[in-house]
């Protein structure tokens, strides 16, 4: 369907006989918009979507309700608490990812996918019992086990199913989804818990996760397993598989220079995720309203870029968008320490766009660079490397925060910007050398 012709009768009111002329000018800009969307023809993507919907928009209650939980067990040490839950969390996915990984090339993905959201339903349902500190830790640490067993294994899924003509649209839409999700999510989740009350609203988990889990079974066994044949797969040692996974991700020049964008990435996402709260209340000397609108400003930033990303950079490196990146975010963050609120906002929306054109594009490079057959390894270990960039990008954030409280963003992007600048001049380096050799 071309939407174009959706608008044509408001078109032809406001431009009379130029309505032709200003069509054509339209065109190109409404399908850069409408472009996801087609990906969502392909029915095995699109039920697999929404089931990656319906799990994601029922993670953000189990969060909010976990925050909510620990105040009831502890209320005097409940940030402590809910801090080591999320340590847990990106733990779970360091370790465990890569085997994830291996694994989704050895056994029948789909079993995969509805054995893990099938434990995950029930750990969330178990949450609302809860009554001590080590059952939080130990409960959340399962849940993210089996996180980090489903999540490689979707990601290595989606460029098998969809056309390599829009692969990027795909995985697109799905970042666009998450970071969305991640924004309005919690939002409704809070109204929820007002509603059914705290420990309820993981019930609301677990119904979303049994919704994911009927389009899942939805989805013919064979349409998850192109790429990859488990009846002739090679038995391997795990180990070596492993290994073989984080050889591939860091051997390719492209996707070691993609890789090391989001590590600088994650250093500027943290100082924002780690210290706004503090510039907004102390610095600033305004309330959670505010912190709210920042946040969720910079969410939307993200959401659109990924949504757009796909269709507009169409180069085979996505250098355009990885290196505008990390620039845009270093240099949003710079001034943060130095403009008002109603400045901190735009800051943050170009914040959250930099954030998306450097973290978004190594899936889509695995993708494009990795043979199907090893694809799930590869996405395995990014996804593990990834959070872990992360878990040294928070302590980093922390101490700037502590150590400079009133120009912790401005070093902060600082080192963002040195070390894009020392990413690119490596990248160029290697491309010069690789000349020199022919």
């Amino acid at each position: 369907m071309d939407y174009c012709y959706i608008w044509q009768p408001i078109f032809r009111i406001a431009f009379g006989s130029d309505l032709n002329k200003h069509y054509m000018e339209t065109r190109p800009l409404l399908k850069i918009f409408t472009e996801p969307f087609k990906t969502l023809r392909n029915s095995t993507f699109a039920r697999l979507y929404f089931a990656q919907i319906a799990s994601l928009f029922g993670d953000a209650f189990t969060w909010l309700g976990l925050a909510l939980l620990t105040y009831q067990i502890n209320p005097g040490n409940a940030a402590a608490i809910l801090a080591s839950a999320l340590t847990l969390r990106v733990t779970a996915y360091i370790i465990f990812s890569p085997f994830a990984g291996v694994v989704s090339e050895k056994l029948i993905r789909k079993n995969i996918l509805l054995l893990t959201q099938l434990a995950r339903m029930a750990i969330v349902c178990m949450l609302p019992f809860v009554t001590k500190e080590w059952q939080v830790y130990g409960l959340i640490f399962a849940l993210n086990v089996f996180a980090a067993f489903f999540t490689p294994t979707y990601r290595a899924i989606i460029p098998q199913i969809v056309e390599k003509e829009i692969y990027r649209e795909a995985n697109g839409l799905s970042m666009a989804t998450f970071q969305l999700l991640s924004v309005f999510g919690p939002a409704l989740a809070g109204v929820f818990a007002v509603w059914l009350g705290a420990k309820q609203i993981f019930f609301v988990n677990g119904a979303t996760l049994f919704i994911a889990i009927l389009l899942i079974l939805t989805i013919p066994m064979a349409a998850l397993q192109k790429g990859v044949n488990t009846d002739n797969t090679p038995p391997g040692n795990t180990w070596s598989e492993v290994i073989k996974g984080i050889r591939l991700l860091f051997g390719n020049k492209i996707l070691r220079f993609s890789l090391s964008i989001e590590f600088i990435s994650a250093i500027a996402g943290a100082m924002v995720l780690v210290n706004t709260v503090g510039l907004v209340k102390t610095s600033l000397q305004l309330d959670d309203k505010h912190y709210g609108w920042m946040m969720a400003i910079f969410g939307v930033g993200a959401a659109i870029t990924a949504f757009l990303l796909g269709s507009l950079d169409k180069t085979k490196t996505r250098s355009i968008s990885l290196i505008s990146g990390a620039i845009l975010i270093g240099l949003a963050i710079s001034f943060a320490n130095f403009v008002p609120y109603n400045g901190l906002l735009f800051l943050w929306v170009f914040a959250g766009i930099g954030q998306t054109l450097a973290d978004m594009p190594s899936e889509t490079l695995i993708g494009e660079n990795i043979e199907p057959q090893d694809q799930g390894k590869v996405y395995g270990s990014h996804f593990a490397f990834s959070h872990l960039w992360w878990a040294i990008a928070y302590p980093i954030a922390g101490f700037l925060g502590t150590r400079f409280p009133e120009k912790e963003f401005l070093y902060g992007g600082m080192l963002t910007l040195v070390l894009a600048v020392i990413a690119v001049l490596a990248l160029k380096s290697s491309k010069g050398n690789r000349k020199k050799a022919f």
